[in-house]
C-alpha cells in the first residue's frame, strides 16, 4: 500500500487554454524524500496543492490523490489538517497570532488538546529547533529565517506524517535557507517524516532526497535518484539530439562543473558525477593531478576591471529606525549607484535591505542623512511583494496601463518576460516565478533609468535567471542604473559589477565580485568552495572549467 499516490491526475485553471497539470502519477512510501524541481511555471506548486484539499486552487480537476489509499478529498478537514503540514514560500502568511509561544499552541489549541499536552509538545518543538532565545518574542520581531522555522515548527507541533514544502527558502538568505533544509532533513531522517520539497536552490536537498521529480509542462520528465537525474541531465550536455533542461544551470555546483570537464573530455565517462561540494572537493585534486593538470596558487582568475561610474543615485550617512525607541535599522549608511552599473546589495533577513530601498525610492524618509539623484533621472522600484504592483484582472490590462496603452510594447515584454501564453491570465492565478516576471516586466515598461529591484530572482529557475540577468545587463549597456537586493550568491558572483554586503545597519564590505566572494567560507558560491586552494579567485562553475581547460591545453 502506498504512502501517498497520485494516479492521472489533470488540472486546469479557469479560463485556462492549457492544463497546468497532464496526466501526472505517481508515489511516495512512507518516510520517503521527494525533490520535485522544474522550471518556472510547471505546474509544481499547483500539484502540491492538489495534496492538501485545503488549498486546492479552482478548476477543472480530473484524476486521484489518495493518502492512505483514500482520496484526499473525501478525508475530513480536521484529519488532513494534522497529518499534511504544508509550508508555503512566504513566511508571513502562515503566522497568525502575535507571539512565538502562541503560534506554536494554536494548531494544537484548535485540535482541542489538553492544556498539559499543549505545553508538553510546546516545549519539545521550542527544544527540538532551538527556539528558546526567541521564544517569548513578537512575530513581526523575527528575521525571515526564524519566521519559516516557526511555522515548521508549529507544523511538526501536530504531528504530521507528511511534510509539504513549496519553495520556503524563496525569501531567506543562505545561511538561513541551509539551517531551514537541514532541519527538514533532520525532521525526515530522525522522525521518519515523509517529506515533498518543491525547491530551485538544489545545492542541499540534492545531497538528502531519496529521488527527484522533474516536471516540465505540467508532465513528469524524470523520476529517480539525485544521483541518476544528475547523471542524465548531464549527459544532454554531449548529446546534441536531446534538449538541455532549463533547470541544468540550478544544478549543484558539483554537478555543473564536472559535467562541463566531461564535455570538454577532462573527466572520465565512467566516473560518478559528483553531486555534493565534498565530492566536488575531493575529486578535483585528483582530476588535475591524474591529468596533468598543475594549477599553481599564484595564477589566480583575473577580476572585472574596475571601471568608475558616474553616481547617479547616492545615500549619505542615512540613519533609520521604526519606531521612536526600536533600535535603529540603519546606522550612518552610505552607498552610491553608478550609471549603467548593476550592483547587488547582500546581507542576512532582517539586516534592512528593504528598508534601505524604501528610503532611496521616497518611500520612507531617513532620520537622518540624505538621499540625492541626479537631476532628470527617473526611479522605479520592485517591491518584496509584487502582488502590489497589480490592480486589474488580467495581466494583458496590467501591462498595457504600464505600457501606457501601446500595444506592440506590451506584447514585447511579454514575450521578453516568456508570458506570452499568460496574458489573459489573472495576475494571482500566477506562479510565484510568473508573478516576479510579470512584476518586472510591468516596471520595466515605466521606461525609467534607475531600477530598484527587490529580490528580483525569487520564485525564478535557473534558466530564467539567466534569461533576466541578460536583460538586465542589456539595460546597464543602455545607461540604465540597477540596484538588486538579492539572497542569490551565484547570480550576484556572475552578474553584478559590484557586491555590497549590509550587517549592522552600514555597508561593511563593498567590492568587485571575485574580491567581494574569494575566501569566505560561508558567504560564497559552491564553484568557490569547490575549487578552493586549487584554483585560486574562482567563484562560478564556468570559470573552474575554463582554467582546467586552459591550464590542460597549456
Amino acid at each position: 500500500m502506498a504512502f501517498l499516490r497520485i494516479d492521472k491526475l489533470s488540472f486546469a485553471y479557469p479560463d485556462a487554454r492549457t492544463r497546468a497539470l497532464d496526466e501526472i502519477s505517481f508515489s511516495i512510501d512512507k518516510g520517503e524524500y521527494l525533490v520535485i524541481c522544474g522550471e518556472s511555471g510547471c505546474g509544481k506548486t499547483t500539484l502540491l496543492r492538489q495534496i492538501k484539499p485545503e488549498l486546492t486552487p479552482a478548476g477543472a480537476r480530473e484524476g486521484t490523490v489518495y493518502f492512505h489509499d483514500k482520496n484526499v478529498h473525501g478525508i475530513s478537514p480536521e484529519e488532513t489538517a494534522v497529518k499534511i503540514g504544508f509550508v508555503q514560500q512566504d513566511p508571513d502568511n502562515q503566522i497568525v497570532t502575535d507571539f512565538v509561544w502562541h503560534e506554536l499552541a494554536f494548531g494544537l489549541e484548535n485540535m482541542a488538546l489538553p492544556t498539559s499536552a499543549i505545553r508538553r509538545r510546546v516545549s519539545e518543538m521550542a527544544s527540538f529547533f532551538g527556539m528558546e532565545d526567541w521564544f517569548h518574542k513578537k512575530t513581526y520581531e523575527l528575521s525571515g529565517g526564524q519566521k519559516q522555522m516557526l511555522n515548521l515548527a508549529s507544523i511538526m507541533a501536530m504531528n504530521p506524517e507528511l511534510l509539504v514544502l513549496d519553495e520556503p527558502t524563496s525569501m531567506l538568505d543562505p545561511l538561513a535557507s541551509q539551517n531551514l533544509l537541514q532541519m527538514v532533513s533532520r525532521i525526515n531522517r530522525e522522525l521518519g517524516v515523509a517529506v515533498i520539497i518543491c525547491e530551485h536552490r538544489l545545492e542541499e536537498v540534492f545531497q538528502t532526497a531519496d529521488r527527484v521529480l522533474l516536471m516540465e509542462k505540467g508532465q513528469i520528465q524524470l523520476l529517480d535518484t539525485p544521483q541518476w537525474v544528475a547523471e542524465e541531465l548531464s549527459r544532454n550536455l554531449t548529446d546534441s539530439s536531446k534538449n538541455i533542461s532549463r533547470i541544468y544551470p540550478g544544478l549543484p555546483g558539483a554537478v555543473r562543473i564536472f559535467s562541463g570537464l566531461r564535455q570538454e573530455g577532462l573527466y572520465p565517462t565512467e566516473e560518478k558525477t559528483p553531486i555534493s561540494i565534498r565530492e566536488a572537493r575531493n575529486a578535483l585534486p585528483k582530476l588535475l593531478e591524474n591529468t596533468h593538470i598543475h594549477i599553481l596558487p599564484d595564477k589566480k582568475i583575473p577580476t572585472k576591471e574596475s571601471q568608475k561610474h558616474k553616481t547617479v543615485l547616492e545615500a549619505k550617512e542615512l540613519w533609520f529606525r521604526y519606531q521612536e525607541k526600536s533600535p535603529d535599522v540603519l546606522r550612518g549608511l552610505s552607498l552610491s549607484v553608478g550609471e549603467g552599473e548593476l550592483t547587488a546589495l547582500l546581507g542576512g533577513n532582517g539586516s534592512g535591505k528593504s528598508t534601505l530601498l524604501k528610503l532611496l525610492s521616497g518611500v520612507s524618509r531617513p532620520l537622518r542623512g540624505k538621499v540625492k539623484m541626479e537631476k532628470g533621472r527617473r526611479l522605479a522600484m520592485l517591491p518584496q511583494s509584487p502582488k502590489a504592483l497589480f490592480t486589474t484582472d488580467t495581466l494583458w490590462e496590467d501591462l498595457m496601463d504600464s505600457a501606457n496603452g501601446n500595444e506592440e510594447k506590451a506584447k514585447t515584454m511579454a514575450a521578453r518576460m516568456n508570458l506570452s501564453d499568460k496574458i489573459y491570465a489573472h495576475p494571482y492565478d500566477l506562479s510565484g516565478g510568473e508573478l516576479q516576471r510579470a512584476a518586472i516586466g510591468k516596471l520595466l515598461l515605466r521606461d525609467a533609468d534607475i531600477l530598484l529591484l527587490d529580490e528580483p530572482t525569487k520564485g525564478l529557475d535557473a534558466g530564467l535567471k539567466g534569461d533576466l540577468a541578460g536583460y538586465l545587463k542589456e539595460l546597464c549597456r543602455e545607461g540604465i542604473s540597477i540596484l538588486l537586493v538579492t539572497h542569490d550568491l551565484e547570480f550576484a558572483a556572475a552578474y553584478a559589477d559590484r557586491c555590497a554586503l549590509l550587517f549592522d545597519g552600514q555597508i561593511v564590505s563593498e567590492e568587485e565580485p571575485h574580491a567581494f566572494f574569494s575566501g569566505n567560507r560561508f558567504y560564497t558560491t559552491s564553484a568557490g568552495l569547490i575549487a578552493g586552494d586549487c584554483i585560486p579567485g574562482a567563484i562560478t562553475c564556468e570559470e573552474v572549467i575554463a582554467a582546467c581547460r586552459n591550464a590542460a591545453s597549456s
